[in-house]
């Protein structure tokens, strides 16, 4: 199978209605060009999953300010007002989740656990609708798996046949969520040869990756 292909080559696995899990902490180690080829296409009511919605001229935060996500998955919204707005009119739907359980939901999916179980929530909306259970006299509430059809990663120096190392800070969600999504697309700052990346900084190994775009 072909691995290496253009942005626009990528979003057509992106249809209206698509869970998108996407990389990055206010936007460091998020896929910009992958995001640009979304705008660019105009897909409608999709379910981003990721940390927060950056700002609203980059990142994710692009595609809710067009408009184009119906419900967003993430640990916080505030450096971005047009979520706040949207959210607020009705226009958007906000799921407010610890970032810790945010992580260790998509680590759930990926690992193929039923779910996690944690005590941050108790007592709180967060705890609203979920099961809940004892153990050693501790309450801990039930966080299901999260996954979604599609992950945009944003690696550093990749090989051709999709190992992926990262950099720095950019880190950050892209190896949990390249394990917790159906099809998993790589923007890659650099492409090299197989045997060129060393073996050492792998982070996420080729199995996972279906696709590469250079950045």
């Amino acid at each position: 199978m072909k691995k290496i292909i253009t942005a626009m080559e990528a979003v057509e696995h992106i249809k209206d209605g698509c869970s998108i899990m996407v990389g990055g902490f206010l936007g460091v180690g998020t896929p910009e060009k992958l995001i640009d080829a979304i705008v660019e296409k105009g897909v409608k009511d999709l379910t981003i999953i990721a940390n927060d919605t950056s700002f609203i001229d980059k990142g994710v935060g692009r595609l809710v300010a067009n408009k184009q996500v119906k419900k967003v998955i993430t640990s916080h919204i505030g450096t971005n007002p047009e979520t706040g707005n949207q959210m607020n009119s009705g226009e958007l739907d906000v799921e407010l989740v610890p970032q810790g359980t945010l992580a260790e939901r998509i680590r759930a999916k990926g690992a193929g656990l039923g779910g996690v179980l944690t005590p941050t929530g108790i007592g709180t909306v967060v705890a609203e609708g979920k099961e809940s259970l004892t153990i050693d006299d501790r309450e801990y509430l039930l966080e299901k798996p999260l996954g979604a059809d599609v992950a945009l990663i944003g690696g550093y120096v990749v090989d051709t046949h999709g190992n992926t190392s990262y950099k720095s800070t950019s880190r950050n969600f892209n190896p949990l969520m390249a394990t917790a999504a159906d099809i998993v697309i790589v923007g890659a700052e650099e492409i090299v040869e197989i045997g060129e990346l060393n073996p050492e900084e792998v982070v996420t190994p080729k199995i996972f990756v279906d696709y590469i775009v250079k950045e």
